[in-house]
């Protein structure tokens, strides 16, 4: 089920709303980590004037400012890509209702800014904090060369298909919510689309997109 849905998402990411909120939330995230871009290389130049260090150890400073910056762009993209989504998320999955299944997009319930907002901060934090106390697991597992892998991909797969479910649920209240299962598998594909490049400027979307079709599979199985 969840590879179909997937196929049946990818065309709603090109749908005029997907393709405004894409580009908001891709500005939105890119601004952010720009400023922390900003905000580190600044801050490690004062400590290295602080310290007395010469030119060239500043300009070590500013390049490990970057380099630090695009470690945090790398590990915290998924997560303040999917809050900043979470302001936006209902213009997604209205949009593909009313594309793909109209009935359901009348009779769905409105999700309001503030639940949105509720929705951003809890992704956030529930993305950080489990990863952070993941993180000596992470190294003990570094050993073993794939433990690693399969442990991030395993928790940000749970983690994802959580807020994915969160996403799209509370609009049909009426409908059996997705699975525990679907919803791991669901998070699963969601979390490899941000690992791959490219792919991942529109993971944000194309998993909503992906959510909506699951929890609508629903529908056909209700007794």
């Amino acid at each position: 089920m969840v590879p179909l849905a997937l196929f049946r998402a990818f065309p709603d990411i090109f749908l005029p709303a997907a393709r405004a909120v894409l580009i908001r939330s891709l500005l939105l995230t890119i601004g952010l980590f720009a400023l922390l871009g900003v905000g580190l290389w600044w801050a490690i130049r004062a400590l290295v004037a602080w310290m007395g260090s010469g030119e060239q150890a500043g300009l070590a400073g500013a390049a490990a400012a970057t380099l630090i910056a695009l470690f945090a762009f790398w590990l915290l993209f998924r997560a303040v890509a999917m809050a900043i989504l979470g302001f936006f998320a209902d213009e997604i999955v209205v949009a593909v209702e009313q594309r793909s299944y109209p009935a359901a997009a009348v009779t769905a319930r409105p999700v309001g800014a503030g639940q949105g907002m509720r929705f951003a901060v809890r992704s956030v934090l529930r993305m950080i904090g489990w990863n952070v106390l993941a993180l000596p697991l992470y190294i003990a597992l570094l050993v073993t060369g794939v433990g690693t892998a399969a442990l991030f991909l395993a928790l940000n797969a749970y983690l994802l298909g959580r807020d994915l479910a969160d996403m799209v649920e509370p609009r049909h209240p009426d409908l059996p919510p997705i699975g525990g299962a679907a919803r791991w598998l669901m998070g699963l594909a969601g979390t490899l689309l941000f690992l791959i490049p490219v792919a991942n400027l529109f993971a944000p979307v194309w998993s909503a997109a992906m959510a909506v079709h699951m929890l609508q599979a629903n529908r056909k199985r209700r007794p």
